[in-house]
């Protein structure tokens, strides 16, 4: 019986233009965040719950790969607790500049432009120094490609936004509790 073989080509063209996509919409992604996380919010109970579950769940993750890549990474887990710590303080601070509307029945939340275009500007410095840097040590082998990233300080950026999250959603969750609806 004949069996059919997918050729290999295609498949590779095929991953090669996904990741150039996402390369390339990726400035449209962090305008987009940008707009999405400047806008007024009705503070909904179940919708709070569950992203602080999502950030809380998806911190502990980041932290076990922060220690079990230590191994391989010198102070990759101290960059990120040191990350996660600065984190925590922007999203108090996010939280004080806020502002809060709270109405007869619900509370509506607009969380300061400058706060989120910082958080915003963490990720997008990261993605743009990891290129660069990729750029230039592409020739000179997997292992220095690999090391391109500065995976230790990109641990710690990503989790002084993992940090701010952490700490603003607590707070908003907080506050509407306070609300007493």
């Amino acid at each position: 019986m004949y069996a059919y073989r997918v050729p290999l080509i295609p498949l590779v063209a095929l991953f090669v233009l996904i990741v150039l996509l996402g390369i390339a919409l990726l400035p449209l992604s962090l305008v987009q965040r940008y707009r999405v996380g400047t806008a007024r919010r009705l503070a909904r109970s179940w919708f709070i719950t569950l992203n602080l579950l999502a950030i809380l769940i998806s911190t502990m993750l980041f932290l076990v790969a922060a220690a079990v890549t230590t191994a391989w990474v010198p102070f990759a887990f101290s960059y990120t607790m040191i990350g996660f710590a600065l984190g925590c303080l922007l999203g108090i601070l996010g939280l004080g500049l806020t502002r809060w509307e709270p109405t007869g029945r619900s509370l509506y939340y607009t969380p300061n432009r400058l706060l989120v275009l910082v958080v915003t500007l963490i990720v997008t410095a990261r993605v743009i120094f990891g290129f660069w840097r990729s750029w230039h040590l592409w020739g000179a082998g997997i292992g220095a490609w690999s090391s391109a990233f500065g995976l230790a300080s990109s641990m710690g950026a990503g989790a002084s936004v993992l940090g701010y999250y952490c700490a603003y959603w607590i707070g908003v969750r907080r506050r509407l509790r306070r609300q007493r609806f």
